[in-house]
């Protein structure tokens, strides 16, 4: 990824004053930022990808890109509280730690900076009336799909579970939907876990390690962070062993994985079109002062396997390729916005 730009903590007396969304003119540039949780791992970098394409193509935006290098809330919250100052029309949030967010996106609201919730649901107590993700329990479902097929109906044995974030609701959402799957449709099958996984690359490969170690007969091991496939992975090629591993998120060593046949499939919350039309929304609410849509909005989700991992790799080669390969389905999505909204209570 290109460098961030990094913005230093203000004081709250000096936040809220002299502040607020400016009314853009025909000729002036929109200020629009995205605050996302950590640049080091691959869905916050695909959902700034995204924002980065959107702005491009909504033209004549200073696009202001934040995160901590890892995942750090209190940091996360500066940096937003920087963005709702300097990027006056309109904020893109994606975090990993919503609870943290009440105070600061009252604040955006006091300020009437517009505010899109991106990946996360905002928390409750809060203004925010769009978020913009997939179906996690969906997700979770697609990957136990894919997991079923790989193991007789009649099979015994034990599936191991990882939680990279325990707690994280959206994490949890994919197990659940997991679950559904593997019990309804293997139910001689034993599930263990979910165990925690962690999220940094080193820990989570550590702590996946430990889990393989402490359960070695299992039938599969399957994860539901962006890590998870590449640790899987990487323990298969260390030991020799040969075992069924599948998890989400196209980070590209994960893509190899699937490529080398060391991962039977990813669940992918195609985090790019997320970035893609939280900016487009923003965009075009500030130039046309025309309402946001609200609600939940489902950008939708893909299985990558075998069967299409050379054209996800190919996809997946470059900002461009990405740009090219989501064309249709962003134009498509931004020409009927209720086909994918619900209300976003509904979010899952």
């Amino acid at each position: 990824m290109r460098p961030h730009r990094y913005v230093a903590a203000l004081a709250v007396a000096g936040l809220l004053a002299g502040c607020g969304s400016a009314e853009p003119s025909a000729d002036d540039p929109l200020k629009l930022a995205f605050v996302y949780a950590t640049s080091t791992q691959n869905p916050f970098q695909e959902m700034a990808f995204g924002a980065k394409a959107g702005a491009d193509d909504a033209g004549k935006v200073e696009l202001a890109l934040s995160a901590p290098s890892n995942v750090d809330g209190p940091q996360q919250v500066q940096l937003f509280q920087s963005a709702i100052r300097n990027s006056t029309h309109g904020v893109a949030l994606e975090t990993l730690t919503p609870d943290l967010f009440v105070r600061p996106l009252n604040q955006a609201a006091d300020l009437k900076v517009p505010v899109v919730a991106v990946d996360t649901l905002p928390p409750s107590g809060t203004k925010v009336d769009l978020y913009i993700g997939n179906s996690n329990t969906e997700l979770g479902k697609m990957l136990g799909e894919e997991f079923v097929k790989q193991v007789p109906e009649d099979a015994t044995g034990d599936v191991v579970l990882g939680n990279a974030i325990p707690g994280l609701t959206l994490l949890q959402q994919r197990l659940d939907g997991m679950k559904s799957v593997i019990e309804a449709k293997r139910p001689k099958l034993k599930i263990l876990g979910p165990f925690d996984s962690g999220s940094e690359p080193t820990t989570n490969f550590n702590k996946w390690n430990d889990i393989v170690k402490a359960n070695p007969n299992a039938v599969g091991y399957l994860g539901v962070g962006a890590q998870d496939a590449v640790s899987l992975a990487l323990i298969q090629k260390n030991t020799g062993r040969k075992f069924l591993a599948g998890s989400c998120d196209p980070d590209i060593a994960a893509l190899q994985a699937v490529k080398d046949g060391y991962v039977f499939a990813l669940a992918s919350p195609e985090h790019w079109l997320k970035g893609y039309i939280a900016l487009r929304m923003l965009a075009d609410h500030a130039r046309t002062k025309k309402p946001m849509p609200t609600g939940w909005w489902n950008t939708g989700s893909l299985v990558v396997n075998a069967e299409n991992i050379d054209q996800v790799m190919e996809r997946q080669k470059d900002e461009t390729s990405r740009k090219a390969a989501f064309k249709a389905e962003t134009e498509k999505q931004l020409a009927d916005p209720a086909k994918y909204l619900k209300p976003i209570e509904e979010a899952n």
